[in-house]
């Protein structure tokens, strides 16, 4: 098969995207709707332009609200060009959910003009396709760029028309306010990496592979880098060097990254070998993190075996931490709980503090430092980042909730609402 076409639905926020790159590599055109303004050859469409690729056929519609330039592409068998099979919605319109419509703000739009603009895309353009068509969207649950996204890959008009809580039928004001309301932290690095779309990444190929840095360059490094370790929380916990921030490549590592790391700071890796060194360098471009000085040479073992210090933070399993909060009178132990808002709400362990990650470092002036602190996230993996930020700021007796809530609910415990 020969790849014809690379069509981008809207200016992605949360990675950067490949189309240059494969473009390059086939010769394909990009297609990108008209209010995009990229800066590359590309195919600007507007309502009702068409691709005809063997025996189907293409027609976009501009669907705005999430971006500008937010396009869905109608897919149509030319047997029956009459009724559209399937329609692709980017991230206009996911299972369950619609998109953010406060991405865009840096762009001269609010979040309130955006949702109105997402209202009509969805009222008079998505919702005027018959009930049988089936929707793919560009996002599954995890993602940022919704609030309610479901786990479910494809659905159709009809299924989204009678169970998605955004489509009820309800006035264009109603809609405005429940779509603006209590939106989820964006994280920093989404404003720069539309505009790197904008412009247009180079190859990834072309990344330059960091430096191997011995134990003295990076004692030298670390007053102005960011010490950066993609081990699993149980090793970071087991020793890491004191100041290194703990972002594992087991998790959400891009996201988090891009997240934490300032976009001007240099970059000190500390992995498990070669293979994590090379991970870390492609998923933390993806989110526009290219300065990466260097990595660890053989690791945290390096560092050990120049009777360099290391910091250890213990794995408190759940249910010693049951024991710890069910006793207040033998214990002062403070335990945060760094989900999500929505996360905590659900359901959380009893006497923990909503304390979300993203907030953290905004809200680190409220906590104790004289009291032991426990860290608790759904798996362990937030709760780790936030352990490793808590020591940079002087937290002594810091303990990471091993498993966190899943553990906790799968063990029995109950918990608060």
């Amino acid at each position: 098969m020969t790849i014809k076409y690379v069509i981008e639905t809207h200016l992605h926020a949360d990675f950067v995207s490949g189309h240059i790159e494969l473009a390059g590599r086939t010769g394909a055109q990009i297609v990108f709707g008209s209010k995009a303004n990229a800066a590359f050859a590309h195919r600007a469409v507007t309502d009702g332009d068409e691709i005809r690729v063997g025996n189907v056929i293409l027609r976009f519609l501009e669907t705005p609200g999430h971006t500008p330039e937010s396009i869905s592409v109608l897919v149509i068998d030319t047997a029956d060009p009459a009724k559209p099979q399937k329609v692709l919605t980017g991230d206009a319109l996911f299972i369950g959910d619609v998109g953010r419509p406060d991405l865009a703000g840096s762009k001269g739009f609010s979040a309130e003009q955006m949702a109105g603009l997402l209202y009509d895309s969805l009222h008079y353009k998505l919702l005027k396709l018959a009930d049988e068509v089936e929707v793919y969207p560009a996002h599954g649950a995890g993602s940022l760029c919704g609030r309610n996204i479901s786990s479910e890959t494809t659905s159709t008009i009809g299924e989204q028309r009678r169970f998605n809580y955004a489509l009820k039928p309800m006035p264009k004001a109603e809609f405005i306010r429940m779509m603006t309301a209590e939106l989820p932290d964006t994280p920093q690095y989404f404003s720069r990496d539309a505009e790197i779309n904008r412009k247009g990444a180079g190859p990834l190929d072309e990344l330059r592979r960091p430096s191997e840095l011995g134990v003295l360059e990076v004692q030298q490094l670390a007053g102005t880098a960011v010490l950066l370790d993609v081990r699993n929380a149980a090793s970071y916990g087991a020793g890491h060097l004191p100041g290194s921030i703990n972002i594992g490549l087991g998790g959400k590592f891009a996201t988090w990254a891009g997240s934490l790391i300032p976009m001007n700071k240099q970059i000190v890796l500390i992995a498990d070998g070669a293979g994590e060194v090379d991970e870390a360098v492609v998923r933390l471009a993806r989110v526009g993190l290219e300065n990466v000085a260097g990595y660890l040479a053989q690791g945290i073992y390096s560092w050990a075996r120049a009777g360099l210090q290391l910091a250890t933070t213990p794995q408190m399993p759940v249910d010693e931490l049951r024991d710890r909060i069910s006793d207040a009178s033998k214990s002062n132990l403070q335990l945060i709980d760094v989900r999500g808002p929505g996360e905590y709400k659900a359901g959380h362990v009893p006497s923990a503090v909503g304390t979300p990650l993203a907030k953290l470092e905004d809200q680190v002036g409220q906590i104790a430092k004289d009291s032991p602190l426990a860290v608790i996230c759904a798996s362990g993996y937030r709760s780790s980042i936030a352990t490793s930020l808590l020591e940079i700021h002087g937290f002594k007796e810091l303990y990471n909730v091993v498993g966190g809530t899943s553990a906790w609910t799968s063990t029995g415990y109950e918990l608060e609402y």
